[in-house]
C-alpha cells in the first residue's frame, strides 16, 4: 500500500518545502497555535488527525511546530514523515510528572535520555539499545535554561505507554511490575515521567536525526506522599519560550559551521 500521494505523507498531510528544518514537536495540537506565535510570518499548513502544523520563520531559518498526540506510536509516525519531507532537528515540548523529590510543579525537565518501559521503541531498535537525546540539542536546551534564568533540572526520564498504569498503578492486574519499577525509577534518579521521548529518540537514532526533549513539570506526586510542598502547574509557556530560545541557539550554530 503507497503511503503517500503526490508526496503528501499519509497521516501528518504534508509535502517536501511545507516545514523547515527544525520542527518544535507538541503533544497537544492547541499548543500549536501558542508556539507559532513565537515565529515570524506563521502560517498554518496542515490539520489532520492528530498533527497539527504551522511553519514560519526564526532567525531568518525555515522552522515548524507540528504536534504528535499522545504516546510512542503517534510521535514516532509524525517523525518519520517529518523527515520524509525535509526535517532534520526536533525539539519535543511537553508536561511531565515529577518522580525526583527536587523536581517541583512548574520546573523545567531537559532529558538526556529516557527509561524504554513503552512500546514503540520495540519495533525500532533491541531493547539493549538505549533511547538518547542528541547532544548539541541537549545543551541548547540547557544554554537556553541558563540564558532565560529558568529552574530546571538535566537528567533521565521514565517513558510509558499507561498514564494511568503510573497515577494508578494498583487497579492493574500487573501492579506488583508497575509499582515495583517505579521504585526502581525512584533509586535510579529518574527526574520525571512523560509518554514519546523514549520512541523519538530511538525512533531518531534509527533514521539518523537529532532530537531533544523539555518539559513543564506539572506536579510531583512523590512529594505529595511526603506531605512536601506539591504546586500543580499547567501554563506551558516557559517551556516554550525555552524551546524557542534552543532553537535560535541551534540555529547561530548552524549558520557558523
Amino acid at each position: 500500500m503507497k503511503y503517500s500521494q503526490d508526496g503528501v505523507q499519509y497521516h501528518i498531510d504534508l509535502k517536501a518545502g511545507d516545514v523547515g528544518k527544525y520542527v518544535i514537536l507538541p503533544g497537544d495540537p492547541k499548543r500549536c497555535k501558542m508556539i507559532a506565535q513565537y515565529f515570524d510570518n506563521a502560517e498554518l499548513v496542515a490539520d489532520k488527525r492528530e498533527y497539527t502544523t504551522y511553519t514560519g520563520y526564526l532567525n531568518g531559518e525555515k522552522v515548524s511546530v507540528t504536534s504528535t498526540g499522545i504516546g510512542g506510536p503517534s510521535a514516532s509516525i509524525a517523525l518519520e514523515e517529518l523527515v520524509k519531507v525535509g526535517a532534520e532537528k526536533f525539539i519535543r515540548v511537553g508536561t511531565c510528572g515529577g518522580i525526583d523529590v527536587d523536581v517541583k510543579g512548574g520546573d523545567l525537565v531537559i532529558a538526556t535520555g529516557a527509561v524504554r518501559m513503552e512500546g514503540t521503541s520495540k519495533e525500532y531498535a533491541p531493547i539493549e539499545f538505549p533511547a538518547v537525546a542528541d547532544l548539541e540539542i541537549v545543551n541548547a536546551l540547557v544554554q537556553a535554561g541558563k540564558n532565560l534564568n529558568e529552574d530546571y533540572h538535566v537528567g533521565i526520564v521514565q517513558c510509558k505507554d499507561s498514564f494511568y498504569g503510573q497515577h494508578s498503578p494498583e487497579k492493574s492486574p500487573v501492579s506488583y511490575e508497575l509499582i515495583n519499577k517505579w521504585e526502581a525509577w525512584k533509586r535510579l534518579g529518574c527526574k520525571a515521567s512523560e509518554m514519546e521521548s523514549a520512541a523519538l529518540f530511538v525512533v531518531a537514532s534509527a533514521l539518523k536525526v537529532k532530537v531533544g526533549s523539555i518539559f513543564l513539570t506539572v506536579a510531583n506526586q512523590e512529594r505529595e506522599k511526603l506531605g512536601l510542598e506539591n504546586p500543580v502547574i499547567h501554563d506551558t509557556d516557559k517551556a516554550i519560550k525555552t524551546a524557542i530560545e534552543a532553537l535560535k541557539i541551534i540555529i547561530e550554530q548552524d549558520k557558523n559551521q
